[in-house]
């Protein structure tokens, strides 16, 4: 009897290590699964992170480059084109050479169709305002009076060409003396008074009609009037009622 009692003892015993070892399973897969889900509820402090965007790439090009002819000389590119290292101690009307270099976005090339960045030009050693007239451009005013005596001035503001190298400001202001025209012909006028002068046609002509008004009512001052218009018109003493030049 005794004997039968030890394998249930056995297996009582077997059971409840079976039994301890499943709750001690289950206990500790329930930590672990709280422990999870309060790692998911709870992520703990955030990181946050700036996205800097990089700089986008200037695209844009400079204004002078339009100015700057490509793959052409360097020492025939204008002077909005290259900077030059200039010497205002040369000699006035001397040649002299100066360092220049391209701007960038500009492409030139030398004498051998090399590319070319530095490179020296010669030129004449004078501010821009002593230039030669032909050498830049003057804005015209028509607000003056060309026939006149002493003969009339107007300021005006002046840009160098540019293919002309000069020191200086390239845009400067001068004074310069009325030269305008307003397409009235001196040969025109010329005919009128001879022709038609005694009825004051010459006077209407030129834009003078209350002088005209005077020849024809007086049928030109009994001819004296006409004569001497004849004369003065003849040379140029007389011109357009608007101060311009006669063509």
């Amino acid at each position: 009897m005794a004997g039968g009692l030890r394998p249930l003892r056995g297996l009582r015993a077997l059971c409840r290590v079976l039994l301890f070892l499943s709750q001690f399973c289950i206990l500790s897969g329930g930590e672990q699964s709280q422990a999870l889900a309060q790692s998911v509820k709870d992520p703990g402090p955030t990181r946050t992170f700036t996205v800097v965007p990089r700089a986008a790439e200037s695209t844009e090009i400079p204004p002078y480059v339009m100015k700057c002819p490509s793959n052409g000389l360097c020492s025939r590119l204008p002077a909005d084109c290259i900077d030059c290292t200039t010497n205002f101690s040369c000699i006035y009307g001397k040649p002299v050479t100066f360092d220049c270099a391209v701007k960038p976005s500009v492409t030139c090339v030398d004498q051998d169709f090399k590319s070319q960045k530095n490179f020296i030009i010669n030129m004449t050693c004078r501010f821009c305002w002593q230039l030669p007239e032909t050498d830049y451009e003057c804005t015209n005013s028509t607000s003056c009076m060309t026939v006149s005596c002493p003969r009339q001035r107007y300021p005006a503001n002046c840009t160098v060409r540019d293919h002309v190298h000069c020191l200086g400001n390239r845009t400067f202001p001068k004074m310069l003396y009325c030269n305008w025209t307003g397409g009235y012909k001196w040969s025109t006028a010329l005919a009128l008074s001879i022709t038609l002068g005694g009825f004051g046609a010459d006077r209407f002509y030129l834009g003078q009609w209350r002088e005209g008004l005077g020849k024809l009512f007086s049928f030109g001052g009994l001819g004296i009037w006409t004569l001497i218009d004849v004369l003065l018109i003849g040379v140029g003493y007389v011109g357009p009622a608007d101060g311009s030049l006669y063509i």
